[in-house]
């Protein structure tokens, strides 16, 4: 009897132990799922273009974005389509990672025109920490099929390769036009007869979130609209007739006081001037004007489409009952731009009115200008109105609504941010090969807990021969070929209309050194050694580089 009784004892015993131990697993809570990550990126799309930046075009869903999470006032990208992708999916300047001048190769390992081994896309970081990985949209950092993104970490790709496409097939409309070629998962494919390129890409993008079963997505979603050709379904287009018979000067005025009653302009702030090449609208003849008008219709039409189509997105994301954890940051890769005819390219003839499929027509530095308010110059210079894009991040019940915030981020920040969220390890080699440290900072706690990033940090450009260099209120700008260093104060200035480099010159002479630190370690190598063959230079070693390398797409 004493026996049985120790023995039920010691059972009793054994189970309280058991029950003691099992106790904190029960009541432990379960860690947060990894986030969802949809990255946006508009083409050609200037600082005022959104309505909430300012604009009089009808941008219902990113104006919700905006309103329920933040936006910056400064948020910086590249000046253009190629070296800013290089360095918004390696979070490396874009020499670092190979694309030091556009899509083309100069010759040299900074300059060879696609990513390099050493410089990880998100692709390949985010799934090594168990995210599902697409893209949907425009690449341009690679045309060799060794480098689509199907080979750089994206399980899925639609899109195209290059650095701009028709949005419709025009081969109805052209002789010996073929139809719009792209790309699924590295077979070519061809954009459907009366297919709107716009609407596609967000449709494979839906359809890749809803595979998406049992991990997380990171969904790199890269829209070609607004960039030329402008083209746009007849049905958006109406919306805006009539619009623009105000005029780009009436206009800009009138998205200047929005900004300001928005908050995103500082009344106290300067605005640059209008671009002397611009005519004064009440100049023109009637033709003229409604030939005007037309242009600026269909780019806002391209817009519009852009922010139907991520009401498509969002209302998915919420029928998936993913919308609550799924981080949402939307920018542009450059201002809108300017050039009535871009160098190195001759204009295409237009086989259709301007919005059909036939149509190759620009927005032009008329409207453009408009595009940047309040800034100064335009897409490939890194003035103000070249490098600056809006920001918006949504992040339901994480991001503070209504926030609006100085910011001063850059591209190269996004990957960082991107994978202290998804708790990614960026490693120090990857297959083998030494990877480029990341030179951003994460923007968590800027976008989490309103702490805004460090005044003092220095962010640097260089594209084809012009620089400039952004370290708390200085800027210096120097443009190719006068190769001069302009300094603005951009607290009271970012307009860009006073040049101080005279009244500072220790201010230029220490930005000065900054910048030649920043380009030796970077890989930058003088404009003048690599000047495509068509601007007169044979590039480095005697060697002409393709005729193509001064296109700007």
């Amino acid at each position: 009897m004493k026996r049985t009784c120790l023995t039920l004892t010691l059972i009793l015993l054994a189970l309280n132990a058991s029950v003691a131990q099992q106790k904190p697993r029960t009541t432990a809570r379960p860690k947060p799922d990894k986030p969802n990550i949809i990255l946006v990126m508009v083409d050609d799309l200037g600082y005022s273009d959104f309505g909430a930046y300012g604009s009089e075009i009808n941008t219902p869903t990113i104006d919700k974005l905006a309103a329920e999470g933040l936006r910056l006032r400064e948020f910086y990208n590249n000046s253009i389509c190629a070296p800013t992708r290089a360095s918004l999916i390696t979070g490396q300047y874009h020499h670092k990672a190979g694309v030091g001048y556009f899509n083309v190769n100069l010759g040299l390992p900074a300059y060879q025109g696609w990513l390099n081994k050493e410089s990880l896309t998100f692709g390949e970081v985010l799934k090594q920490a168990g995210y599902n990985t697409y893209l949907s949209g425009k690449w341009h950092v690679g045309n060799d099929s060794l480098y689509w993104p199907n080979q750089r970490g994206f399980d899925r790709f639609y899109g195209f390769i290059g650095g701009a496409s028709n949005f419709y097939d025009i081969s109805p409309y052209k002789e010996k036009v073929p139809p719009v070629e792209l790309v699924e998962n590295n077979k070519r494919t061809n954009l459907p007869p009366g297919h709107y390129l716009t609407d596609e890409i967000t449709s494979h993008a839906i359809s890749y979130i809803n595979e998406s079963v049992g991990k997380p997505f990171f969904l790199y979603l890269a829209y070609n609209a607004p960039h030329w050709p402008l083209q746009a379904p007849a049905e958006d287009i109406a919306r805006y007739k009539g619009r623009y018979a105000i005029g780009w000067d009436s206009l800009r005025k009138e998205r200047l006081a929005k900004q300001v009653k928005l908050g995103i302009a500082d009344p106290k702030q300067t605005v640059a001037n209008r671009d002397p090449e611009v005519a004064d609208w009440q100049s023109l003849t009637y033709d003229e004007q409604q030939l005007w008008q037309r242009k600026m219709e269909v780019y806002a039409a391209m817009v519009d489409r852009v922010d139907q189509n991520l009401a498509r997105l969002l209302a998915e994301l919420k029928r998936l009952k993913k919308d609550d954890n799924t981080l949402i940051v939307l920018i542009s890769d450059n201002g809108a731009q300017g050039g009535l005819i871009p160098t190195g390219r001759k204009r295409p003839r237009s086989s259709g009115p301007i919005g059909s499929a036939g149509s190759y027509d620009y927005q032009e530095q008329n409207w453009a200008y408009v595009s940047n308010t309040p800034f100064r110059n335009y897409k490939s210079t890194p003035y103000e109105g070249g490098i600056s894009a809006p920001f918006v991040a949504w992040y339901p019940k994480k991001i503070k609504a209504g926030t609006i915030a100085k910011g001063t981020g850059h591209l190269i920040d996004l990957a960082p941010t991107f994978y202290e969220l998804a708790g990614a390890n960026y490693p120090e080699t990857f297959q083998g090969v030494k990877t480029n440290p990341l030179p951003g900072v994460s923007l968590t706690n800027l976008l989490f807990q309103g702490t805004e990033l460090p005044a003092d940090r220095a962010i640097f450009w260089e594209r084809a021969g012009n620089r400039a260099v952004r370290q708390g209120k200085w800027k210096v700008v120097s443009i190719f070929p006068q190769n001069k260093w302009q300094l603005y104060d951009l607290e009271t200035d970012r307009g860009e209309t006073t040049d101080l480099a005279a009244q500072h010159p220790d201010v230029v002479k220490a930005l000065n050194a900054a910048y030649e630190a920043w380009a030796k370690r970077t890989d930058v190598e003088p404009y003048e050694k690599l000047r495509p063959v068509a601007q007169g230079n044979t590039g480095p070693g005697g060697s002409a580089p393709p005729r193509q390398s001064n296109r700007v797409e």
